[in-house]
């Protein structure tokens, strides 16, 4: 995923903190102060309340796999080299979901309900994407 025609991920100043943290190796995501949850994708007001009392807050990272499929046919030259790799939705521990691949890349190992955790992989210095690290059943890390 080094390619040089890779699609950057477009920033805005709604999500800024959470590509910041990414740099960093840390996950940020945003959260509402009016009803307590986390949501996802960053916004400027929370999505179940409407409130506009929105804070960005560490968040853990782990969750297990909702849904997730098999890309085997590459959207663009610069996903060529990668087929097949998995994309997988998960259910975050805090109560939102992202979409991420999944490593390794063994997709025998995917399936729904899988325990993940959020990891960090570093296109170029100035991004860094999130994937989903699989991890064994009952661990904390």
């Amino acid at each position: 995923m080094t390619t040089p025609d890779f699609p950057a991920p477009v920033e805005d100043p709604d999500s800024t903190p959470y590509w910041d943290s990414l740099r960093e190796h840390a996950l940020q995501l945003p959260y509402c102060t009016a009803c307590g949850r986390f949501f996802f994708y960053p916004r400027t007001i929370c999505p179940r309340c409407h409130a506009a009392g929105v804070e960005w807050r560490p968040a853990s990272g782990r969750g297990v796999i909702y849904s997730y499929t098999v890309v085997r046919r590459a959207p663009s030259p610069a996903f060529a080299a990668d087929v097949p790799y998995t994309v997988a939705l998960a259910d975050l521990d805090e109560g939102c979901r992202i979409v991420a691949r999944v490593v390794p890349a063994d997709a025998a190992l995917v399936a729904v309900g899988s325990p993940v955790q959020v990891d960090y992989h570093d296109i170029t210095d100035s991004v860094t994407l999130p994937v989903l690290r699989l991890r064994a059943a009952g661990s904390t890390a």
